[in-house]
């Protein structure tokens, strides 16, 4: 009796091990959902692409060298401008070889190891946090402002950033003392990529000079439906002022200069045309990393952060905030970005300073460039450098690049409008984060006073050295 129930229940054990045998296998071959094999969570930074394990993977799981160069793929660019303070040329300098044998810092997958939720922090580093007493275990010496400081708070706000730890370099805290909590000319950089659309050599002037169009200029198909809204729109967007027409997006002509056949609804490589920067960094950010593998479009539903009802199962491309035809950018700078998050801070958004200097502006009540929009903090107008001869005010569509660590803003948003040590204890103050920065900051960050202290140091140095 007994060898007769072993029988049965290994054979619903073999059942049971052909039935997971036959899905996983059909998992892993028809690609549905590989996130099955997964040995742990991926990243905040990384969740969204788990589909396209090639993504960092290629063709091996294990390879090192490999991995680390999918790593420079995407995030390479980062590592070259803002100047990075640990660059790879740094280790592999004979002077500092003794440097790996305690931590090696050519491969980013040291400190970013993806898979091991229980070990990664919220930046996604997954080294412990004091291992910058590897390097430096003499700074008290060097530095007597440090002495008594903690190993593992060499990375607080307004201090040090591995990758980019001349954001906040002495000279720079030095060059900002003493400044008030509001600049007295608080006003952000000006747009100016139509400005210089002559200038720009990847605009593809020969098919779209740039010229005002009108309604009798519509080069639409006539057999192609449109409507009085679809072409007011247009004409009052800056698509029709440029040279921009129907054909621009739906019909763009190929290298023949023939004209390919009509998309009725043009994707992100349409845009991308004339808007190849905003495309190339878009596709980086959360909204369009999934774009960036092949992958169907990005949707707030697999967002890990709060997202309304209605907006779960909207595509995110360059329409989803710039809708066809009309572009309107005032909406796309607020009202977009509220479509979708509903976290505290968004929420917040509508109660904070910044909305009502928004309001302001867009009732004519304020200078351009006074209000303060979602996209003024998280997509900034930045200086890029287009060529090796030309530089101009690019709006960084990664919404992403300078979130995390987020004294990252400080360069690019906050000293805008407010004093460098205002903006470091506000970005310190989660609290107020949370609030959407309605108010003054709570916490006090150190820097200042250390770069304080060095200047009044050297002030009387040099003053004992006359």
């Amino acid at each position: 009796m007994a060898k007769s129930s072993n029988k049965y229940f290994l054979f619903i054990w073999l059942i049971l091990i052909a039935i997971l045998l036959i899905y996983f296998t059909n998992a892993l071959i028809s690609g549905d959902d590989k996130t099955l094999f997964m040995p742990g969570a991926l990243t905040d930074g990384h969740h969204q692409i788990g589909m396209a394990c090639e993504a960092c993977h290629q063709n091996s799981f294990d390879n090192r060298e490999q991995i680390v160069n999918s790593c420079i793929k995407c995030h390479g660019d980062e590592r070259k401008k803002p100047f990075d303070s640990h660059p790879k040329q740094k280790f592999t300098d004979p002077r500092n070889a003794d440097r790996l044998q305690k931590i090696d810092a050519l491969n980013c997958i040291t400190c970013h190891v993806e898979h091991q939720p229980d070990i990664t922090k919220k930046t996604g580093l997954t080294q412990p946090v004091d291992f910058c007493v590897h390097c430096h275990d003499d700074i008290a010496d060097k530095r007597p402002s440090h002495k008594n400081m903690a190993f593992d708070s060499c990375a607080s706000a307004g201090c040090h950033n591995y990758h980019n730890n001349r954001s906040l370099y002495t000279d720079f805290l030095i060059k900002h003392l003493d400044e008030p909590s509001n600049l007295e000319k608080a006003i952000l950089p000006k747009r100016e990529f139509s400005a210089l659309l002559d200038e720009i050599v990847t605009y593809p002037h020969s098919q779209y000079p740039v010229k005002p169009l009108t309604l009798d200029d519509i080069d639409k198909p006539e057999n192609i439906a449109s409507t009085d809204n679809i072409n007011n729109d247009w004409l009052q967007s800056g698509h029709s002022k440029k040279g921009c027409n129907c054909s621009s997006c739906h019909q763009q002509k190929s290298n023949d200069k023939n004209p390919s056949l009509w998309i009725t609804k043009p994707d992100h490589n349409a845009c991308a045309s004339c808007h190849e920067m905003e495309v190339k960094h878009f596709k980086r950010g959360k909204h369009g990393m999934r774009l960036e593998q092949g992958l169907s479009a990005m949707m707030p539903e697999m967002a890990r952060l709060p997202m309304t009802a209605n907006s779960l199962n909207e595509e995110l491309t360059c329409n989803s905030c710039h809708r066809a035809h009309k572009y309107d950018l005032v909406s796309a700078a607020v009202d977009a970005c509220l479509g979708c998050h509903n976290d505290r801070h968004s929420l917040a958004y509508k109660k904070s300073k910044h909305f009502d200097l928004w309001q302001l502006e867009q009732a004519d009540a304020s200078k351009q460039g006074t209000g303060v929009s979602c996209a003024s903090c998280h997509m900034p107008r930045i200086s890029y450098d287009v060529s090796e001869w030309l530089s101009r005010i690019m709006v960084q569509h990664n919404q992403n690049a300078n979130l995390v660590p987020n004294e990252k803003m400080i360069r690019s948003v906050c000293i805008e409008c407010h004093g460098l040590e205002f903006s470091i204890d506000s970005l310190a103050d989660k609290n107020l984060i949370e609030h959407n920065f309605n108010g003054k900051p709570s916490i006090h960050i150190q820097s200042m006073d250390l770069a304080r202290k060095d200047h009044q140091r050297h002030l009387e140095k040099t003053k004992s050295d006359e």
